[in-house]
């Protein structure tokens, strides 16, 4: 089907349908995290949060492709379900048109409903201070970033991950808009490119629990394998923001 037909949104009700109806009698029996009914139709709002973007065409386009299994027993109740993913537009997550915007889990965090991911992130709640998520529109007039992020954490909580868990996505998220904001220049009278400013890349190694100097110099002097030995190469500027 076309963008915007459907296709994401009709699945959504046919999994709901199947959960409410394998689902009567269900026990609940871990505490700490939703029913398997629950599992399978909050699985959405977390794919979509990092899956999902505005295109031309879609406000909420899937930017992978997924194929879904639900089981279901001898009696006739769901026994479990699996998620297989595909092709998943990573360009996007560098480069986005005019017309175009990066995939909601960055906005939504950015919309300040829960300030203390900001403290945490390192971050603020502007996104025209990201390069990697102003590159198009940063809002869609049919999605409330804020009210998404609720749905995204809850999502969470009701698929069974820990706090350290949830903690180390958004770090991850975080560290990604930092990376777009590293600087480099070339050194004088050489090709060979170093760091304008360290800021952006302490920020990005703090969060993903790197050295900053180690990955500064992954980025400027990467090891390359040449027959069975290891090999540290040179970087000019286009080459390590390609890289990035």
């Amino acid at each position: 089907g076309e963008s915007g037909a459907g296709k994401t949104v009709n699945t959504k009700r046919v999994i709901q349908y199947f959960a409410s109806i394998a689902a009567v009698g269900a026990v609940k029996k871990d505490s700490s995290k939703g029913t398997l009914e629950d599992q399978i139709i909050q699985a959405n709002p977390a794919l979509e949060a990092f899956g999902n973007a505005k295109t031309a065409r879609n406000d909420n386009s899937s930017r992978f492709g997924k194929f879904i299994r639900i089981h279901f027993g001898t009696s006739g109740k769901l026994s479990s379900a699996d998620i297989e993913t595909y092709l998943l537009e990573k360009s996007r997550v560098t480069f986005q048109l005019k017309a175009e915007r990066n995939y909601h889990i960055f906005y939504q965090i950015l919309s300040n409903q829960k300030p203390e991911l900001l403290d945490m992130l390192l971050i603020t709640n502007n996104p025209y201070d990201y390069a990697y998520i102003s590159q198009g529109e940063v809002t869609v007039a049919s999605i409330n970033d804020a009210e998404e992020l609720m749905a995204t954490d809850s999502a969470f909580d009701v698929l069974g991950f820990t706090a350290d868990e949830k903690m180390g996505v958004y770090k991850l998220t975080g560290a990604i808009m930092h990376f777009g904001n590293m600087k480099f220049k070339q050194k004088q009278r050489e090709e060979q490119a170093e760091p304008d400013s360290t800021e952006a890349a302490d920020k990005s190694a703090y969060l993903m629990g790197l050295n900053s100097a180690d990955l500064i110099k992954g980025l400027c002097h990467p090891r390359v394998k040449v027959g069975n030995e290891y090999v540290t190469k040179g970087q000019s500027v286009d080459q390590v923001y390609y890289s990035l």
